[in-house]
């Protein structure tokens, strides 16, 4: 009864819509209390021994660099760089709205905040130019999926401590797959935007000289992921100095090269950082008490030999953890399915010798797109609540979109090489 009753109640909580933190904390708590092996003493050390990990000090500095980089005037850069691009072509705001989570992707690591901010700064732009509202939304939150998987990811940062694979190596491994959504989503908006009649944001394409003024003003905050990746490969720093140096990197920029950046908006910087990071951490700490029911029941390993059973072929295997996935990224935050399935399906994917590092990016990809899905799509409620669309207006104008990021799913999960060309052929195979 001790390995039902966690589950039960974890899912009684979620049905009442209680916080996943809490969730998760109060289904670990009920195992302790019920299990005469383990003193209860042992889920305080659970919920605390979590915080004492050096690679999880990345997600506060990345997210705070993230913060401090929309402050500091490096979006708007970025956007003029991306309007030069692709501005001249039919649809063309909404194709800048794909290829700046693109770019930014690389610098703020959240898909959440990069779906906020351009819901903020582009829907509103876009609405002005003739676009329908919903679509705006739409192309917004598939978008910013792109940021979830281009480094430094907070997802793949999470999975890499859960599944202890190097982050470095799913840094890189989310470069490819970051590019080829991104030119998915360009086709599908394409195709959308001459259907609808969009314009282009500007009437004739930018000059060669003008990109590269554009490119060059952009320059500074476009360094930021060479750095980041580059430094960590060489071994000059680890993925969380990586993201100490981008904190004061970004800093240097707002207040020393452009200047944009207000010193009296510091401190409501750090403070949105922080409870940014209070939010992931609190459900982290609580997933590691989850956790430790998992490992002490052995259930990873009985589902693993369950799967086995099913199926031999990799392939099949991955198929069937996709379809899966999907099922619960419709019912159960992204971040929290992330934390509480890893531990789970890292045995099994490693008994068929799937690469852990192209099954991370496959998870984190599969996940962050259940964010644009009904009914508890966080990318999806972002939007929605910023930009005053409704949920099935957002919907409809979803299912083109929705069908490129399938496209992109598949290929990323059965075309390995995708994924790990770029690793092995930084890192070695």
């Amino acid at each position: 009864m001790t390995d039902i009753l966690p589950f039960l109640v974890l899912a009684i909580l979620m049905v009442l819509n209680a916080p996943v933190a809490y969730c998760l904390a109060i289904g670990a708590l009920v195992f302790f209390m019920g299990s005469a092996g383990v003193p209860v003493q042992t889920y305080v050390q659970r919920l605390v021994s979590a915080t004492e990990s050096f690679p999880l000090l990345a997600i506060p500095f990345f997210i705070l660099a993230g913060v401090v980089m929309n402050e500091a005037g490096i979006t708007g850069r970025i956007m003029k760089l991306a309007d030069t691009m692709v501005g001249h072509m039919i649809g063309g705001l909404a194709r800048v709205n794909v290829l700046l989570s693109t770019l930014m992707g690389g610098m703020s690591g959240s898909a959440n905040a990069d779906a906020a901010m351009q819901s903020t700064v582009l829907v509103p732009e876009m609405t002005a130019r003739g676009y329908d509202k919903a679509f705006s939304a739409a192309v917004t939150a598939f978008s910013a999926i792109i940021t979830a998987i281009i480094p430094p990811s907070i997802g793949l940062i999470l999975y890499g401590f859960l599944a202890d694979v190097s982050i470095g190596r799913l840094f890189i491994a989310g470069l490819v797959p970051g590019a080829l959504i991104c030119g998915l989503l360009l086709i599908a908006v394409g195709r959308i935007s001459r259907a609808e009649g969009y314009p282009p944001s500007r009437d004739t394409p930018a000059s060669w000289a003008e990109r590269g003024r554009a490119a060059l003003d952009a320059g500074w905050g476009l360094l930021i992921p060479v750095g980041i990746l580059g430094g960590i490969r060489f071994g000059w720093y680890t993925p969380t100095e990586a993201g100490a140096i981008a904190v004061c990197y970004a800093l240097f920029i707002g207040l020393v090269v452009y200047r944009a950046l207000p010193v009296r908006r510091i401190p409501a910087m750090f403070r949105e950082a922080a409870i940014a990071t209070a939010v992931i951490m609190l459900i982290i700490c609580a997933a590691q008490a989850f956790g430790f029911f998992l490992s002490w029941e052995r259930l990873p390993g009985k589902l693993a030999d369950t799967m086995l059973v099913l199926s031999q072929n990799p392939y099949v295997i991955l198929l069937l953890i996709n379809l899966l996935l999907v099922v619960i990224g419709m019912i159960l935050e992204g971040g929290a399915a992330l934390i509480i399935l890893t531990p789970l399906f890292v045995p099994v994917i490693t008994k068929l010798g799937i690469d852990p590092v192209h099954f991370g990016v496959v998870m984190v990809l599969n996940l962050t797109i259940a964010g644009v899905t009904p009914p508890v799509g966080t990318l999806m409620y972002t939007t929605c609540s910023i930009t005053g669309v409704s949920v099935g207006d957002f919907t409809r104008k979803s299912l083109s979109l929705f069908v490129a990021m399938m496209i992109s799913l598949a290929l990323v999960t059965f075309v390995p090489f995708i994924t790990l060309f770029l690793p092995n052929l930084v890192y070695g195979s």
